[in-house]
C-alpha cells in the first residue's frame, strides 16, 4: 500500500489486492456508514465484518483478510503510519480513539457545519471523495458548534479550574455526551482487533 499524498496524488477509487485491481466505494456516505456500523451494539461480529466488505466492495476479492487491511487504508485515508500504528497497538482509529463525535448522533450538527464553513450542503452533494470530506471535517473551525461540542467532549476537568468553571464544564459534558457506554466502546475496540488481527476472515460469505 502507497501514503498518498492529497496535494499531489489522485484520489484512489481503485486498490490493488494480490496484483489485482477492485473498485471501492470512495463516497463519504459509504465510511460514514461504515463507522456507523462498526459502532452498532446490535449486530454481531462476523456479520459487520460481512457488511463492511459489500458496502466498500462491488465485486468482493476472494483475499477477505487483505481486502480488510485494504479497507482500514482507506478509511485512514492512505496514512500507512497511522495504520502500523493501529496495528502495533491492536486497534483500529476508529475503536480506541476518545469518543467526541457521532456520525449517527451528531449529523445534524455535521451538516451545519459544513454549510456553515464551507457552503457545502451534504444533502445537495452528488458525490464527494471520502478523503475530502475527512480534510474537510478535520479542519473546522473552532466557532463552529460541532468543533464546540467536541471540545466539551475532549476536555479533561481537574483542579486547576475554578468550582464554577468545573460545575460549567460537567454540565457541558453531560449535556453533549454520546448516548454510548463505555462498555460499547470497548466492544467496538475488540471489534477492530477482530477486523485487523483477527485471522482467517474466509467463512464470512
Amino acid at each position: 500500500m502507497m501514503k498518498h499524498n492529497m496535494l499531489i496524488d489522485p484520489l484512489p477509487k481503485i486498490v490493488s489486492i494480490g496484483g489485482t485491481p477492485y473498485a471501492i466505494n470512495s463516497d463519504f456516505r459509504i465510511t460514514i456508514a461504515f463507522e456507523i456500523l462498526m459502532q452498532d451494539p446490535d449486530i454481531e461480529d462476523a456479520q459487520k465484518a460481512r457488511k463492511a466488505l459489500g458496502l466498500y466492495y462491488p465485486i468482493i476479492p476472494d483475499d477477505l483478510d487483505a481486502a480488510v487491511d485494504q479497507i482500514m487504508w482507506f478509511y485512514q485515508g492512505g496514512k500507512i503510519y497511522r495504520q502500523e500504528q493501529a496495528r502495533r497497538s491492536g486497534a483500529l482509529d476508529l475503536a480506541d480513539r476518545q469518543m467526541i463525535y457521532s456520525y449517527e448522533h451528531d449529523d445534524d450538527y455535521i451538516y451545519a457545519a459544513f454549510l456553515s464553513q464551507y457552503h457545502i450542503d451534504l444533502q445537495k452533494v452528488p458525490y464527494m471523495h471520502w478523503w475530502k470530506f475527512r480534510a474537510l471535517f478535520h479542519s473546522l473551525q473552532p466557532d463552529v458548534k460541532i468543533s464546540e461540542i467536541m471540545g466539551y467532549r475532549s476536555m479533561e476537568i481537574d483542579g486547576k479550574m475554578t468550582t464554577e468553571q468545573r460545575n460549567y464544564y460537567q454540565k457541558m459534558k453531560d449535556l453533549y455526551a454520546l448516548p454510548m457506554p463505555a462498555d460499547e466502546i470497548e466492544k467496538a475496540d475488540a471489534i477492530a482487533n477482530a477486523l485487523m488481527n483477527g485471522g482467517d476472515l474466509s467463512g464470512l460469505l
